[in-house]
């Protein structure tokens, strides 16, 4: 579907690129001949990331910059930078999240905040960041938030901090879709179902019998590949939909059929086991 010029002469920033979903869609972006940048916090996995993008494909520019989303002056500084290092800045797909398993009843304020720092506020400050320079110099851009599925309308247990978080990214998706418009900025969302990613994935389904329950509620009873995602990204940030903004793609194998995607588990065992499953789960 895709060539090698589906993406050229475009300067994508992926937020959280150096692993998981995040690289796997950086290196989707450059197979298609967009020039990359990635960010994230820690420098070593960075470094990792852009050689195995490069790997990916020979001619495109590939760049990492240590920025925490949370900060909107060290984003805002960062957009500038990579103007200045590429020339122009034409996508960005706010990847960066949090996520962990709790009962609500035992979140502390902090751990509540963490999450929305990064998902909720990291987002929007990478997006106005990014809005302001397109605006600013008669640009036109595309945006694409990643969601979750129950981010639309059912929430979900256990995860109280990430529902919050990525209903109010959606929200922003389709606010900005509409407001943006006249500028020529589109602005889309993509809601993966169970996608395995290594640092995820331990935290939010941390055995093989949770891992064999999640299976059996997914319809085509197998997990999301990444390079499903970062086909269904490149396609959404090419110009061959120019007229696609404000929507939210679910891409999940039909999961989404069973409302909440982490419900299914206050059907496993006693409450009180529950809580000291996942307190046995924090990190050390």
């Amino acid at each position: 579907m895709f060539t090698e010029d589906t993406l050229s002469g475009k300067t994508i920033l992926i937020t959280g690129g150096g692993s998981g979903l995040g690289l796997a869609m950086a290196k989707g972006f450059a197979r298609s001949g967009a020039n990359i940048s990635i960010c994230g916090r820690t420098e070593e996995k960075l470094k990792k990331a852009v050689e195995e993008i490069k790997f990916e494909r020979d001619g495109v520019e590939v760049r990492y910059y240590v920025v925490d989303v949370r900060d909107h002056e060290a984003v805002t500084n960062m957009v500038s930078q990579i103007v200045t290092d590429f020339g122009s800045m034409e996508g960005l797909v706010n990847n960066a999240a949090g996520n962990f398993l709790s009962a609500s009843e035992d979140l502390t304020p902090g751990g509540f905040k963490a999450i929305v720092d990064i998902v909720l506020h990291g987002s929007f400050n990478c997006t106005h960041a990014f809005g302001n320079y397109l605006i600013n110099n008669k640009k036109e851009g595309s945006i694409l938030n990643i969601v979750t599925t129950y981010a639309e309308s059912t929430g979900c247990a256990f995860v109280l901090p990430s529902a919050c978080s990525k209903a109010g990214v959606l929200a922003m998706t389709r606010s900005l879709a509409f407001e943006w418009a006249e500028y020529g900025i589109r602005v889309n969302a993509i809601a993966p179902g169970p996608f395995p990613t290594k640092g995820a994935w331990s935290r939010l389904v941390p055995d093989k019998m949770i891992e064999k329950l999640f299976i059996q509620k997914i319809p085509m009873k197998r997990y999301g590949r990444h390079e499903e995602l970062a086909n269904l990204a490149t396609f959404l940030m090419s110009d061959l939909v120019p007229y696609i903004t404000g929507e939210s793609v679910v891409i999940d194998g039909g999961e989404r059929l069973q409302a909440g995607q982490f419900n299914f588990i206050n059907d496993l065992m006693s409450r009180k086991k529950l809580k000291a499953a996942f307190k046995a789960m924090k990190p050390k």
